[in-house]
């Protein structure tokens, strides 16, 4: 049973690191909804200001920041699964442990 958490667990790395990844290149799909919505608004926003002829650098500060947000938030959830990991790998190696100190020879 422990095994299989720690698999499942190293899955849902796996899967946070490739959400990273894409979000560190720009891409909308690892972004949560209102993340997409934030991002969605800022770039309606940031295009009706170049049609009219003005800057859009603040539109561009909002979508950098949305990416920044969506980037923290991945990281807290990969190095909270990384916390967890660990944790199950402790305890298995605790009750394997404990197997071993309890058992005849």
């Amino acid at each position: 049973m422990r095994n299989a958490d720690i698999r499942r667990l190293d899955r849902e790395i796996q899967a946070t690191t490739k959400k990273l990844e894409a979000v560190r290149r720009g891409e909308w799909w690892p972004l949560n909804g209102s993340e997409r919505r934030a991002m969605a608004r800022a770039l309606a926003s940031g295009s009706y200001q170049v049609v009219r002829g003005r800057s859009a650098g603040r539109a561009e500060e909002r979508m950098d920041a949305t990416g920044n947000a969506a980037e923290m938030r991945l990281n807290a959830e990969l190095t909270a699964l990384h916390g967890e990991r660990q944790r199950l790998i402790t305890e298995a190696a605790r009750d394997k442990a404990k197997k071993k100190s309890s058992g005849w020879f």
